[in-house]
């Protein structure tokens, strides 16, 4: 059955490549991205509607859910991709560390806003993690900017560690409303990604030689696609974070803390002044 699907990060990348398998397959793809040719051209392509938005400004990703809610009826799934590595912290002009922000505060602002409309539609919502989330994540609630320990490696690590979390909690409270949640890795994937940081991984990423040992983004794109256009409860388990097509074996140890993902909702609504459910 076709479905309704808003992608984030959607100009580029994984993203990208999966608004396009997403479109063959027949489903209704919405487009949001930061770049404004970007985000043009791949709308263009697919005959998609498309929108902007900024994640390191709240302002920017409330005007983006009042424009979704206007344009889509129906939502039935909502992909969080959009996110990123950076370099030497930054603060965004809302006060927060711009990695938090851009792959976690933001994402969870804009899902909250669309919730109700989510929750109609007994939507599913999925979010891209990454190994990051093991090699680098450790989450102290009291230090969520890492103002105590900053390095862009674990400001990356903890926010995709905090999808996980973000994915675990969203289950937790709305699958009985008909909700559906789930966090993925896209593996090592050849694109632009880390190229705008001081980071050790844009090495990684930036070497001519990274084709050889890494997939492209159709491949990266892989699970996003399975998860968006198949169904929660039959094709997989809301609440899991999937690593190649399977619950990961051995995530880091704080993703299956209940209490912190809990401790994590409370914190980030809070950050985004929005009432806790």
């Amino acid at each position: 059955m076709p479905k309704t699907i808003i992608i984030t990060g959607a100009s580029d990348g994984i993203g990208a490549a999966g608004a396009r398998q997403l479109h063959a397959d027949g489903h209704t793809v919405v487009v949001v991205g930061r770049s404004p040719q970007k985000t043009r051209a791949v709308a263009d392509e697919l005959g998609a509607q498309s929108f902007l938005a900024d994640f390191t400004r709240f302002d920017d990703v409330r005007r983006l859910a009042g424009e979704l809610l206007q344009a889509c009826p129906r939502i039935d799934v909502l992909v969080n991709n959009a996110g990123g590595v950076f370099g030497d912290r930054a603060r965004t002009v809302d006060g927060f560390e711009k990695t938090l922000q851009v792959n976690h505060l933001s994402p969870f602002l804009l899902t909250n806003l669309l919730l109700e409309r989510l929750v109609t539609g007994r939507a599913s919502v999925i979010q891209t993690s990454s190994v990051g989330s093991k090699l680098f994540g450790h989450i102290d609630l009291d230090d969520l900017n890492n103002d105590r320990k900053y390095s862009p490696n674990k400001a990356y690590g903890d926010a995709k560690l905090m999808n996980i979390l973000f994915s675990r909690e969203l289950h937790r409270r709305f699958h009985g409303q008909g909700l559906s949640a789930a966090a993925f890795h896209p593996g090592m994937i050849a694109t632009s990604f880390a190229s705008d940081t001081t980071s050790a991984m844009r090495f990684v990423y930036g070497s001519g030689l990274r084709r050889l040992f890494m997939a492209g983004p159709e491949k990266g794109a892989e699970q996003m696609v399975w998860l968006a256009g198949t169904v929660a409860g039959k094709d997989w388990s809301s609440g899991e974070y999937y690593e190649r097509g399977k619950p990961a074996k051995r995530p880091n140890p704080q993703a299956g803390d209940p209490v912190l993902a809990a401790g994590l909702w409370e914190r980030s609504a809070a950050m985004v002044h929005l009432a806790t459910v």
